[in-house]
């Protein structure tokens, strides 16, 4: 994909990085510690999948963003629930931010390693939806990236005031003044 060069008024190539937010062990066996069950977890899953699938092909980095809680608790580093789901683990050259926030840039070194890279866009996805991934597409929005949202791609539970389905709905309608909002099938890196 290319964008005009505001200073020169030529095309240029767009710079895109996925953005893995969150996807962990722990939200898919949530319901096994007496928590509720992740909404589609097969079809974000496969969805992951052929976004890694896409981002590898056009040689575009890929960012795991994982979220982690102070030493001794189930989500600290290196917990076996805080690793990333097998499905869609990351390899030796994909990248691994760690976080402590919703907001995926907030003291976590993303930023510094997108701009190092020349990232100007975003192609985000993950759990949940709305926390992390709400968060961290107005961040992103707000810290001067175009950012795509994987809607069929990004997932959360039912709460007892809504479904799981309907809050996903009600972000990408919303979310959509932050990013475009795209199916997983329509992603080109």
């Amino acid at each position: 994909m290319r964008k005009r060069s505001a200073e020169q008024g030529e095309l240029t190539e767009m710079k895109k990085a996925l953005l893995i937010i969150d996807m962990q062990v722990m939200p898919f066996v949530w319901k096994n510690f007496g928590g509720k069950s992740l909404y589609q977890e097969e079809k974000l899953l496969a969805n992951t999948k052929r976004l890694i699938e896409k981002a590898r092909k056009s040689n575009s980095p890929i960012f795991y963003i994982m979220f982690t809680e102070r030493e001794g608790s189930l989500r600290s580093e290196n917990q076996p629930l805080w690793r990333v789901h097998e499905q869609i683990a990351p390899v030796e050259h994909d990248h691994i931010i760690i976080k402590s926030h919703a907001d995926s840039f907030l003291e976590s070194g993303l930023h510094n390693q997108l701009k190092d890279l020349c990232i100007d866009t975003l192609i985000m996805c993950g759990i949940q939806t709305e926390y992390c991934v709400d968060t961290t597409v107005k961040s992103g929005f707000s810290h001067g990236y175009q950012v795509e949202l994987v809607k069929d791609c990004h997932s959360t539970y039912d709460t007892d005031e809504l479904t799981a389905e309907k809050i996903i709905n009600h972000h990408n309608s919303i979310l959509a003044q932050f990013a475009a909002i795209v199916l997983t099938n329509e992603v080109q890196f």
